[in-house]
């Protein structure tokens, strides 16, 4: 049986890294959680204001027609809600 010490490469494959560059690493480690905290909120939102319209849309499913006076502009404000929520800009 041969010895496995005689064939042993003795490089494990890592590096050492500077305090300066470990610095920033957790500077974008920072950036990128404050980004998923950021868009996970928008997609929380969205999902409750798409939800709210379903949930009244399906109300009185026994009538076969729904009255929504002046619905363009209310489907106007609510793609404009959308679009608020998706950039987060007004």
């Amino acid at each position: 049986m041969a010895n496995t010490h005689d064939t042993f490469d003795d490089d494990f494959g890592f590096s050492t890294v500077d305090i300066q560059e470990t610095l920033s690493y957790n500077q974008e480690i920072e950036e990128l959680t404050h980004q998923v905290s950021d868009l996970t909120g928008r997609l929380n939102s969205m999902y409750i204001a798409i939800d709210y319209l379903l949930t009244n849309l399906s109300k009185n499913p026994e009538q076969e027609l729904i009255k929504w006076p002046d619905r363009v502009k209310k489907i106007e404000q609510f793609r404009l809600k959308l679009q608020y929520i998706l950039t987060g800009e007004v």
